[in-house]
């Protein structure tokens, strides 16, 4: 395994936050897609293990497979995005703006929202026979998460709105630091054990990942989640996001620039 110290990995953080500011509408479209249909292919993947096996832990060790497909293609999830555009504008990379880094979060958003959704419709058609039988387990499985993720919140009130968006940032915390893990070797083994093990942990432990969830709520309320919209996006996808912004930056990508690219000056030792 060739190691980079983590000189060298946060500064290339900083290079992958600028290039995909520069990059087309189309390119961030099509990656931002990609990632979203194959994270949410994982999720159900996990998910029909848990229920095949009764052992949620399976589910869990087997769904970072997704994660380290969709990081290998260089396809864009939006809490990476979360995580390393900043870093460019913190930076002052020329042509790096804060309209920019909107404009890329925003482009990530509707292909990460548009592939979990057409994901959520093929497997729906799939375990549905097209709508004409029931959806058995799964279907039953993923109706009973969407209504316990949605309305098991709001019946906490705002303590329930902050859990989601503290779960948010936990789960933004793990899946950034899988993906500033894949940045510490040029082994692409190295890369995927890097990625595995944080990933594994945010989803064992049912943190708030925001495109997971955009697989997941609209597929439970195909499947006959007794949930609305409305509660999907006040009671989890809003907070998520946030959350996931929150916790992305402020604990990974923050630190880790101020520590190890922005460092300040050593102490000198009084004689």
């Amino acid at each position: 395994m060739a190691y980079i110290e983590p000189s060298e990995f946060v500064t290339k953080m900083v290079d992958a936050g600028e290039s995909k500011v520069f990059m087309s509408t189309k390119d961030t479209l099509i990656r931002a897609f990609m990632a979203g249909a194959i994270l949410g292919l994982a999720a159900v993947f996990a998910i029909t293990v848990g229920v095949k096996t009764g052992s949620p832990l399976v589910g869990a060790l087997l769904f970072p497979v997704g994660f380290i497909m969709l990081y290998l293609m260089k396809f864009d999830l939006l809490t990476g995005v979360f995580t390393l555009v900043p870093l460019a504008l913190l930076n002052k990379r020329p042509g790096v703006t804060f309209s920019s880094m909107m404009r890329n979060w925003g482009l990530v958003f509707v292909g990460n929202f548009a592939g979990a959704m057409t994901t959520a419709f093929f497997m729906s058609f799939v375990l549905t026979y097209g709508y004409s039988v029931d959806g058995g387990a799964i279907a039953a499985k993923v109706s009973a998460i969407g209504e316990s993720r949605t309305l098991g919140y709001q019946e906490n009130g705002i303590g329930g709105w902050f859990t989601i968006f503290i779960r948010g940032m936990l789960c933004n915390w793990m899946v950034s630091m899988g993906v500033v893990g894949a940045m510490i070797s040029t082994s692409a083994g190295s890369k995927m054990a890097a990625m595995w093990m944080p990933v594994m942990l945010f989803f064992f432990m049912g943190f708030e990942h925001s495109i997971v969830n955009m697989f997941l709520f609209p597929f439970s309320m195909i499947m006959g989640g007794d949930f609305t919209v409305y509660d999907y996006l006040v009671w989890n996808e809003i907070p998520t996001v946030l959350g996931n912004l929150a916790g992305g930056l402020c604990l990974v990508g923050l630190p880790l620039y101020y520590t190890h690219v922005k460092t300040s000056p050593e102490r000198k030792l009084s004689k």
